[in-house]
């Protein structure tokens, strides 16, 4: 058994993480690279060169490449042996996500049928419904999709009108309502559908197959991006659904998207990271082989600026979404260690890390989103043209801002799990907001400045998650019940809570790789994390400010203030000089190498 410590979600704001108790990629097994080179293979030999049929709406053939897919085991790769899977370990299961995210709108359909249209019944289903789904959705013969949104219930899916009414012989649920915005909705042959029984006041889960009478099907949607995967409205008008086709306990559907939707946006982080990826790498193809003025446009610092930036963004994503993907494993094995059988445990290893997983899906879609944007600007005008990959993954990119939960309700929920869970005992945020309060009475910490490398940037981390109590203590004191109404500000805390957590995981990695890499290979390592710290530092700054001008008054603010500034100091780095060092080895590798 591993003696490393590990911290429950959200702790990380409240107690420091050593490197050698996270996981960073570097550290893969064999098994792992043969399952990622595997997926990678299927992409670049099925699924880039059928891209532009699945665009236009070729359901057969993507219904095919899903069974292809499965034939290949990379649908059951999280499902246990015993339902004919391949029983891997969460961490692996984000590793092939990020490999299948370079496949632009097939990565949504592999996404929606592995995630959100499988787990569902692995986790919360009986031993019947495991034995009579799982291993067909494993191979491919089912695919599957879920069911949660409607028109008049996005963000708030409790309040849908979707109901279900047992029938006089007790053998049925009839029932009525519609659902939209389906993914893989055109293909599907298993849907996890939501909806009320009854008068109930939380939503219940069925399992419900596409032959049931009364279950009718809308025409493919027409969207901006994604246009390759499956997206319809569904219908039900009177549907039959077995009673044994209930999806876990009554009144526990509510319970069931949320753990589902935890699942999704860290998955989602996975396949961002894919895609920005294979962003970088025709992006700087692209930029060595494009001439202007007489040489390749590669030699501009301007686009050796955005190069390298892309590559800080991508390997900032990298570093937090294995990291929160190890934690989650080593919950579910605790959990396990402890009595609970498997499913539960996966639930609640889930559940304990929602908050990194908000925060996973937020940093890795803004990231990506910036990614394509400057892909599209390095392309110039022939990135504007359809003929390139990187017009289509600019247009893919938007939606990732918006599914799984929209980026403003992740910012809320990140935010929010935390201040519960500090009322309700689990988190100790009143200890150190204290600490912090106390601090900005007493006369401030100036240290040396010749410190080691690591434990400057520690310190750091250290100060940034000051700044989060500090703000965050004030704001709930003058506030209190009412916080949850100060949207604006509890933004301004999420942003803060999301970026020190990505700087401390890319810090934490980078030290973790000095133990591994010689000095040379770890220097460029060390100049994506000081572009990143430093740029942090002035982030943290500027939204902290933005909170304590807008309800601190008098001499309250002006020593919150001076604690910001202290909080956010920073070294001197030279960000041009360091960026074109990353980007020069981007430029000699003709890929993204890190």
């Amino acid at each position: 058994m591993s003696d490393k410590k590990v911290l429950k979600g959200g702790e990380f704001l409240i107690h420091e993480t050593e490197a050698a108790d996270i996981f960073i990629p570097e550290e893969f097994n064999e098994e792992q690279r043969m399952i990622a080179q595997t997926c990678r293979d299927f992409t670049e030999t099925q699924i880039l060169p059928n891209i532009e049929k699945l665009e236009h709406h070729d359901n057969e053939l993507l219904s095919k490449l899903l069974k292809d897919a499965g034939e290949l085991g990379l649908l059951g790769i999280a499902i246990p042996e015993e339902y004919e899977g391949f029983g891997q370990n969460f961490v692996t299961s984000m590793l092939s996500v990020e490999e299948m995210g370079k496949g632009y709108s097939f990565a949504v359909a592999f996404s929606a049928h592995t995630g959100i249209g499988t787990l569902p019944i692995l986790y919360f289903g009986t031993e019947e419904q495991k034995q009579k789904y799982l291993p067909k959705l494993a191979s491919g013969e089912y695919i599957g999709a879920y069911a949660l949104t409607e028109p008049e219930a996005g963000s708030d899916p409790n309040s849908g009108k979707t109901k279900a009414v047992l029938s006089k012989d007790g053998k049925h649920y009839l029932m009525n309502g519609g659902k939209m915005w389906i993914t893989n909705g055109g293909i599907a042959d298993v849907f996890i559908v939501y909806a009320k029984i009854e008068d109930d006041k939380n939503l219940s889960a069925f399992i419900v197959e596409r032959n049931t009478p009364g279950f009718t099907f809308g025409a493919e949607e027409d969207k901006m991006g994604i246009r390759g995967s499956s997206t319809i409205q569904i219908f039900f008008d009177n549907a039959k659904i077995p009673v044994e086709n209930l999806l876990g306990e009554r009144n526990s559907g509510f319970k069931i998207a949320l753990y589902i939707l935890n699942l999704g946006r860290i998955k989602l982080a996975g396949a961002t990271t894919g895609a920005s990826k294979a962003t970088i790498d025709v992006s700087v193809q692209y930029a060595n082989e494009r001439k202007q003025f007489g040489t390749a446009i590669a030699n501009f610092g301007a686009i050796k600026y955005k190069l390298a930036e892309m590559a800080i963004r991508t390997f900032a994503t990298e570093s937090l979404t294995y990291r929160a993907s190890q934690n989650i494993d080593d919950a579910i094995a605790a959990y396990i260690a402890e009595g609970m059988d498997k499913g539960r445990a996966s639930n609640e290893g889930i559940r304990q890390y929602a908050i990194e997983a908000a925060m996973a899906k937020v940093f890795g879609s803004e990231a990506l989103d910036y990614v394509v944007d400057e892909g599209v600007q390095i392309h110039g005008g022939m990135g504007y043209s359809a003929e390139t990959s990187v017009e289509r993954g600019y247009r893919d990119s938007r939606i990732n801002r918006i599914f799984e939960g929209t980026n403003e309700i992740n910012r809320m929920v990140a935010v929010g799990e935390i201040l519960k869970r500090g009322m309700k005992g689990e988190l100790d945020l009143l200890t150190p907001a204290k600490a912090v309060a106390a601090e900005l009475m007493g006369i401030p910490d100036f240290g040396s400045t010749s410190v080691d490398y690591f434990a400057e940037k520690h310190k750091m981390i250290v100060n940034f998650k000051k700044a989060i109590l500090m703000v965050a203590g004030a704001a709930l004191q003058k506030f209190t019940d009412k916080m949850q109404e100060e949207q604006e500000i509890l933004m301004n805390i999420a942003d803060m809570l999301m970026y020190t957590y990505a700087a401390e995981s890319m810090m934490l990695r980078v030290e973790k790789l000095s133990g591994i890499y010689d000095d040379e290979k770890l220097d460029t390592y060390k100049e994506m994390l000081d572009v990143f710290m430093y740029d942090t530092a002035y982030r943290m700054n500027k939204i902290g400010v933005d909170a304590v001008n807008s309800f601190a008054e008098g001499d309250e603010k002006a020593g919150m203030l001076m604690g910001m500034k202290r909080f956010t100091k920073v070294s001197s780095v030279n960000v041009i000089a360091a960026r074109r060092k990353i980007a020069g080895k981007l430029i000699e590798a003709n890929k993204y190498c890190f």
